[in-house]
C-alpha cells in the first residue's frame, strides 16, 4: 500500500482515517465534497501532509478523471449521507448520492486495476429489525433494510461485493465532531445551551427506547485502516462492541456528566417513520485480524459533552 484514495475525507470517520493512514506510510489523497472545509490534522492538531481534491462523486466523468489521475493502490470510500430520519425526507437525494455516486466510485477503481483494493462503508441498519433471540447480527445474515438509508446502502454492497469490495457495516459510531442531526450529539449540544443559559433547561428528545450497539469513531477509523492493510476482498466485516445501550442509558449518563438538572420532554417532531428496536453486533470477524475497541462507551461520552461546550465558546 503506497497511494490511498479516500472519499468524503473531511467526514466523521474521514477526518480521523487520513491522519491514520499517513502515520502508516501511505500517501493519501483526501477527495472532499465541493464546498466542504479540506484539511486534515492529526490527534495533536497538526496539519497532515496530504493532496486534497474537491469531488462530486454524482459527477461520473468527474470520480473517472480524479482516480485515473491518481493511480491509487486502495480506495477507501466513506462518502454519502448517512441520516436515517432526513433519507425519508429525500428518498431521491439519497438514491442519487449513495448509489450512482457509489456506482462510479466503484466502477472507477475497477477500471484502474483489479488489484486496486477497495474498502466500502455499509451500515448495520442493512440488517433492519433482528429479533432479539437473534442477536448480536452476523455478517452472513440476510439483509432487510428498513428506511431509505438503509436500502441504498444495501444497493451498494450488491454492486460492490461482487467486484471484490471489502465491506464495513459499522454499528453506531459515536464520539466528538458527529452532527448535532444524530441523537447523542443534539443531546449534548442541548445540554451546553442550558448550562451556558442560552435556553431554559428542558431537552427535547424523540424515541429513547431504542438500543443501539456504540462504537467510539476512532476505533471505526482504525477498522478501515486496518482492512486496507488485511481485509479479504468479497468480505463484510461488522464493526461492533455486542453491547447494546438504551438511548435513555445514554441520556442520563450524559445529563450525570453536565451536572445539570433537567425535565426531558417528548418532542413528535423529533420521532422517525421506524426505529429498530434493537441492534447489535457480532464483530468476530473483524477481532480474527487483530482489532479491538480499545476506547470505552464512558470516554466517547464524555468527548461528545466537551466537544458541545467547546463549540458553543
Amino acid at each position: 500500500m503506497t497511494r490511498v484514495l479516500v472519499t468524503g475525507a473531511e467526514g466523521f470517520v474521514g477526518g480521523r482515517l487520513v491522519p491514520r493512514l499517513v502515520a502508516r506510510g501511505a500517501t493519501v489523497i483526501a477527495c472532499h465534497a465541493p464546498g466542504t472545509p479540506a484539511g486534515n490534522d492529526d490527534a495533536t492538531g497538526s496539519r497532515v501532509p496530504v493532496e486534497h481534491i474537491a469531488l462530486d462523486i454524482r459527477d461520473h466523468d468527474a470520480v473517472e478523471g480524479v482516480f485515473r489521475d491518481a493511480a491509487p493502490d486502495a480506495v477507501v470510500h466513506l462518502a454519502g449521507l448517512s441520516d436515517v430520519a432526513d433519507s425519508w425526507r429525500r428518498i431521491d437525494d439519497y438514491y442519487r448520492v449513495n448509489v450512482e455516486g457509489s456506482e462510479h466510485v466503484v466502477s472507477a477503481a475497477r477500471g484502474l486495476s483489479d488489484t486496486c483494493r477497495l474498502v466500502v462503508a455499509s451500515s448495520a441498519e442493512v440488517y433492519g429489525a433482528v429479533p432479539e433471540a437473534e442477536l448480536p447480527a452476523r455478517e452472513d445474515r440476510g439483509l432487510e433494510p428498513g428506511s431509505p438509508y438503509a436500502l441504498t446502502k444495501a444497493a451498494v454492497e450488491r454492486l460492490s461485493l461482487p467486484l471484490g469490495a471489502i465491506v464495513v457495516r459499522s454499528f453506531n459510531l459515536i464520539g466528538p465532531g458527529q452532527g448535532a442531526n444524530f441523537a447523542l450529539p443534539s443531546f449534548a449540544t442541548q445540554l451546553a445551551a442550558i448550562e451556558a443559559g442560552r435556553e431554559e433547561p428542558v431537552l427535547h428528545v424523540g424515541n429513547l427506547t431504542p438500543r443501539r450497539d456504540f462504537v467510539h469513531v476512532d476505533d471505526g477509523a482504525d477498522t478501515y485502516a486496518l482492512l486496507v492493510e488485511r481485509g479479504e476482498p468479497g468480505d463484510v466485516y461488522n464493526v461492533a462492541r455486542g453491547e447494546p445501550i438504551e438511548l435513555e442509558t445514554a441520556l442520563r449518563q450524559l445529563i450525570r456528566l453536565s451536572g445539570l438538572e433537567v425535565e426531558i420532554r417528548q418532542d413528535p417532531d423529533l420521532m422517525r417513520p421506524a426505529d429498530v428496536p434493537v441492534m447489535c453486533g457480532d464483530a468476530s470477524r473483524l477481532r480474527a485480524l487483530g482489532w479491538r475497541p480499545k476506547r470505552s462507551f464512558q470516554q466517547a461520552l464524555e468527548a461528545i459533552w466537551e466537544d458541545a461546550r467547546r463549540r458553543l465558546a
